[in-house]
């Protein structure tokens, strides 16, 4: 017993301590330095190139891997088995959580805004699945501020040096989302669980897909629609809109999104008025979509609603070439 407390003693002597805190000082002091910045921590089990460029306040848990071209912002914060590849920037306060991989060894870019959360093994900004991607192209990814894109999510590059995949800001893209290359994804949507998103897809801002809904590539989601879970939506889906169904129909108007989100009940009336005249018309002489769209922008007590308008404006442009048309509505298709 007496040999151990003396063992205890020397362990725990000044000189020894002091020694241990000169170890300690000296490979938390290289760090930082390598890193450029101060107030930096990178656990050492973790491999951080002498030539990426790392912010004041950046904090590299265990095992994590930044590469040589990576470039972070300041506050970032690496949750151990996170790893940055590539010419890869992210802004100021992103936080990788565990397993997280961002960006790529591909010509091109990743670059992510500030306060951006990447979820658990979450993979954003690596190589297309498309086929017509041809090794050695650049591709690119640029997404906004203030996205929480959750676990398992997967974000990909462009598939051509032409184009770009785009995510705005204040985007909510929950567990196991999938978004293609060359997607447009404007600001304040909300992904459910499971929402797939083809190539090319064009989502606006303040739609909100309920869980395990699939869009088909080039298909455009207007502002403030929402998608039924389990949705099919193989056409556009107009501004204003609420659909489901395995091969998605318009339901009406998203009432209730509009009223969370500011519309005015005077705006929904004017919405709902034109929406009937639209799609649910008591004619006695039945007319095609085109003549209802026509006879709609001559009523000039709705048409005058912004809101319609910005409809009618979507409903059209659905229809030009190159375009899918728009989701199917039952009692449009029997008139």
């Amino acid at each position: 017993m007496i040999s151990l407390l003396k063992a205890r003693e020397r362990l725990l002597s000044p000189l020894f301590s002091s020694s241990i805190r000169r170890r300690i000082s000296s490979n938390l002091s290289y760090s930082c330095e390598e890193a450029g910045g101060s107030d930096v921590f990178i656990h050492p089990s973790s491999v951080v190139h002498p030539s990426a460029v790392i912010g004041k306040g950046v904090s590299v848990g265990p095992y994590c891997t930044v590469g040589s071209s990576v470039k972070l912002g300041d506050g970032c914060k690496l949750y151990p088995s996170s790893h940055i590849f590539g010419n890869t920037a992210l802004g100021e306060s992103c936080v990788l959580m565990t397993g997280a991989v961002v960006g790529d060894e591909l010509p091109g870019y990743t670059v992510i805004g500030g306060n951006n959360i990447i979820g658990h093994h979450a993979v954003v900004g690596v190589k297309c699945q498309d086929l017509k991607y041809k090794d050695g192209d650049e591709c690119f990814l640029c997404i906004g501020n203030n996205n929480e894109i959750r676990e398992f999510c997967s974000i990909h590059r462009s598939s051509k040096a032409s184009d770009k995949t785009v995510i705005g800001d204040n985007n909510l893209i929950m567990g196991s989302c999938h978004i293609a290359h060359d997607c447009k994804i404007g600001d304040r949507n909300i992904f459910a669980n499971n929402t797939l998103l083809a190539g090319h897809v064009i989502v606006e801002d303040y739609t909100h897909s309920a869980g395990a809904t699939v869009v088909h590539q080039f298909c455009h989601i207007g502002s403030f629609a929402f998608i039924g879970g389990g949705s099919v939506v193989s056409q556009d889906v107009p501004k204003y809109m609420m659909v489901t169904g395995e091969r998605a129909e318009l339901r009406g108007l998203n009432l209730e999104g509009l009223k969370r989100n500011g519309f005015t009940m005077s705006e929904m009336k004017s919405l709902r008025a034109a929406y009937r005249k639209i799609f649910m018309s008591t004619d006695a002489v039945p007319l095609n979509l085109e003549e209802r769209l026509t006879k709609m922008e001559h009523n000039q007590e709705l048409y005058s609603v912004p809101a319609v308008g910005a409809m009618l404006q979507s409903i059209r442009a659905s229809f030009a070439e190159g375009r899918r048309g728009i989701c199917k509505f039952r009692q449009w298709l029997d008139s």
